[in-house]
């Protein structure tokens, strides 16, 4: 994969200049991060579209998200050796390519097409975060950390934006392997731009660095010192509170309140704008607290609160009751993961950001291959997707209390 990509020469120090600007990588990572999310949420968008095609039931879709996030579980504690190996600039292409090819896969436009498709952008989605954790931390101000690990991570609402608001009208006007096709150009475009960059972002690569190493080693570190185990068994918690919300709101719209399937793609935006904004004030919040753990506190009981407000959500409900509930939502459940990554980065032993991070994310990934998977299967045993959320909710409610854990051991 990686020899598809040709080598650069050394960067001379304007280029290297601007490549290490704060800006440029914080923009960069931003947008990587928004296109393997637009690749992750492309079939749970489409679901209903998708599943009709296919003939399966409309919930199916959490258990193709949970395949993604499985994998990615697995490609994420590969990361920080990925990164000392082949820099992380490098690992953030390969992302990109294994994302746009598992795309580009699942356009084929059959359901055993889906499996691999799903594993492989999965794979991708894995190795983001350990990358660009890397190079944010390599290159940000302390002070500054928590807001910029969020800034970032807007990548992900935006993403979903992305999807909400491009990949219905593309399914309806030319059919829904057009939008997977048209996913898979944007990230491998995207690859592409990113080499004038590489060579002054990999500089600290180790070129000798050995790739059978333990694949444990990330998962070990993270165990072995109690706050970052608290913290990364709370992501379990709030991940799967986000994938429930992301993969199944717009079924949730078409399904149960009886809205089309364009106003459900442009409510799905709105949420995604909301989660987006709010990772930007959760990293602001966090930095003038002075720490993470209360902010993250103070999401998990707004979390807790609207998957309670989601469950009592009915077609009667005015559109902008529905949309106000769905906001709340978005802010609270997917605005926690600047701030979480940016914890894991502090609490960390020095020189080891990349390899906590792939190791707390294996957690952070385990809630996302549980939660759409558990959704999937309350849906027939509870009635429908708006009852679900709060029993979904329970993990808002434990992940809070592990947040509590954490800054006790700390202390």
């Amino acid at each position: 994969m990686t020899a598809s990509l040709p080598p650069s020469p050394a960067p001379s120090p304007a280029p290297r200049a601007l490549a290490l600007s704060l800006p440029v990588l914080v923009g960069a990572t931003t947008l990587v991060q928004a296109l393997v999310t637009l690749a992750t949420l492309t079939v749970a968008t489409l679901g209903p579209s998708i599943t009709r095609a296919l003939g399966v039931a409309p919930e199916t879709v959490g258990y193709q998200m949970s395949l993604v996030y499985l994998t990615g579980a697995f490609s994420a504690v590969l990361g920080g050796t990925l990164v000392a190996r082949f820099g992380a600039g490098r690992v953030a292409q390969m992302a990109l390519l294994l994302c746009g090819t598992g795309c580009a896969l699942g356009a084929a436009g059959t359901l055993w097409a889906l499996l691999p498709a799903s594993a492989l952008i999965g794979a991708g989605y894995g190795l983001t975060n350990p990358s660009s954790s890397h190079l944010l931390f390599r290159f940000s101000p302390a002070r500054r950390r928590n807001l910029i690990f969020s800034l970032k991570q807007t990548g992900v609402p935006l993403g979903g934006v992305l999807a909400g608001l491009m990949l219905p009208p593309l399914s309806l006007a030319f059919g829904w392997q057009v939008s997977l096709i048209t996913t898979a150009t944007l990230t491998l475009v995207m690859a592409l731009a990113l080499q004038p960059a590489r060579p002054a972002w990999d500089d600290d690569r180790r070129p000798n660095a050995p790739l059978r190493t333990d694949p444990l080693a990330g998962l070990r570190l993270v165990w072995s010192h109690p706050p970052l185990r608290a913290l990364a068994l709370m992501t379990f918690c709030f991940a799967a509170v986000q994938l429930c919300l992301t993969t199944f709101l717009v079924t949730l719209m078409v399904e149960d309140l009886g809205r089309s399937l364009v106003l459900a793609g442009a409510i799905a935006s709105v949420v995604q704008v909301a989660g987006a904004l709010g990772r930007i004030f959760w990293g602001w919040l966090a930095d003038r607290l002075g720490g993470g753990l209360l902010t993250l506190a103070l999401i998990g009981a707004v979390s807790v609160l609207c998957s309670v407000l989601a469950g009592l959500a009915t077609p009667a409900w005015p559109t902008g009751l529905v949309v106000a509930t769905m906001t709340m939502f978005g802010l609270s459940a997917i605005g926690w993961n600047g701030v979480f990554l940016a914890e894991v980065a502090r609490m960390c032993p020095p020189g080891q950001v990349g390899l906590a991070t792939g190791g707390a994310l294996f957690f952070t990934f385990g809630g996302v291959a549980v939660g759409p998977a558990l959704f999937s299967a309350l849906v027939p045993l509870l009635g429908g997707y708006t009852v679900t959320f709060p029993a979904i909710g329970l993990f808002a409610l434990v992940g809070t209390g592990l947040i509590w854990r954490a800054r006790r051991l700390e202390a």
